[in-house]
């Protein structure tokens, strides 16, 4: 038990210190190099990184189940990857491509879904399930209105996110058969 405990002690600092990294990385840089975006951008990756870390802290220390931390954390990082993608290269088109805000929305879908469940996992099972949906919508949309530039690359990309979310979702429902109801808002 304690080597779990070192293990996921060892990860856990190493994801605040790489978050740290970044933004101290990104501070030094604006120092000596000046405003090109890709500094702002690394700031705002090390700020993100930071808060999917406290989001994950705050789900280990409120269950003991490995499922529940594991979904959060999936949940979290597709949330983190998608916004990240979407922002520095776009997936419908180019980042400039006003479709994309679409996926602002997909991270809301979860967002409230989450705070209607009171982050219990027989709900944030279902709010997963949801933005996976919400997911799927965003790429038929862009598919049917000839948002993209290629339709492969819609699917492929969108595919992946909602296969993160789905895995969040199992996740989330395996964790929900385990212990209902334990884990309080």
């Amino acid at each position: 038990m304690a080597g779990n405990a070192e293990k996921g002690g060892r990860w856990s600092r190493a994801g605040w210190a790489i978050g740290a990294f970044m933004l101290l990385l990104a501070l030094v840089a604006k120092q000596f190099i000046g405003e090109p975006s890709w500094i702002d951008n690394l700031a705002q990756t090390g700020t993100l990184l930071i808060g999917v870390g406290i989001a994950v802290e705050l789900a280990s220390r409120k269950t003991g189940q490995a499922a529940y931390r594991a979904a959060v954390g999936l949940a979290l990082g597709s949330a983190l990857l998608l916004g990240w993608v979407n922002g520095a290269v776009g997936i419908i088109g180019s980042e400039d491509n006003e479709a994309n805000l679409m996926y602002g929305g997909v991270i809301v879908v979860g967002a409230i879904g989450a705070v209607i469940a009171r982050f219990k996992p027989e709900g944030m099972a279902r709010a997963l399930f949801a933005t996976a949906l919400a997911q799927t919508l965003v790429a038929v949309i862009g598919l049917v209105g000839r948002m993209g530039s290629g339709s492969l690359e819609i699917v492929t990309i969108n595919g992946f996110f909602v296969a993160l979310f789905v895995g969040s979702a199992v996740l989330f429902s395996k964790a929900a058969r385990g212990r209902p109801d334990r884990v309080a808002a």
